[in-house]
């Protein structure tokens, strides 16, 4: 093969596992066309805990945001959702820049604010309220929506009782009583 003559064994090797989509996650992810069942995943890799003591909403430089492996790692979650076949009617993300970066870069379709999504990281006391409010939104979603949401770790842990890793994708079932549970968790990391 005049690949293999061109290149050294050890980029030859780097070539094809980089041209390789996620295989491990096609067929799980696949589960997202399936009536009821909703993607919810913590931003990709955002170094650090928090945000500075000057975090504001609206200034993106005031916060903790993505770095380049997050950005390539959110592009890749994408294409995998994309591979695995599923289409998405809905990408909702928390107002943090570092969710809503993830949420473009996915790149499966425009992007809606949805404020309980939102970080309580800072302030606890908003748990119960905004995970109701998440409640309540999933519990009225149509059952053949296909829908991604983009949140943080406090979120997630406060619906699901699980911790997700940056990037990490848990599938929920939405019961006809508003009941969540999680059906999968996959994690995509970066390849760098």
């Amino acid at each position: 093969m005049l690949l293999t003559r061109l290149l050294p064994a050890a980029a030859l090797l780097a070539v094809l596992i980089s041209a390789s989509p996620p295989a491990a996650a096609d067929t799980r992810l696949a589960r997202l066309s399936e009536p009821g069942v909703v993607a919810i995943m913590r931003h990709a890799l955002a170094p650090g805990t928090g945000d500075p003591a000057s975090f504001e909403l609206d200034d993106c430089a005031t916060q903790r945001n993505l770095d380049a492996r997050g950005r390539e790692q959110a592009r890749e979650i994408g294409a995998a959702v994309r591979a695995a076949g599923a289409v998405v009617d809905r990408v909702l993300t928390s107002q943090w820049c570092r969710c809503r970066d993830t949420a473009g870069l996915l790149g499966l379709g425009p992007v809606e604010d949805l404020p309980a999504l939102n970080s309580f990281f800072r302030n606890p006391a908003r748990s119960g309220r905004q995970t109701a409010d998440l409640r309540q939104f999933l519990s009225g979603l149509p059952s053949e929506k296909t829908v991604v949401l983009v949140t943080h770790q406090v979120n997630i842990t406060a619906l699901t009782g699980r911790w997700p890793a940056s990037g990490e994708v848990f599938l929920l079932e939405i019961g006809r009583d508003g009941a969540v549970s999680v059906v999968d968790g996959i994690l995509i990391a970066p390849r760098r």
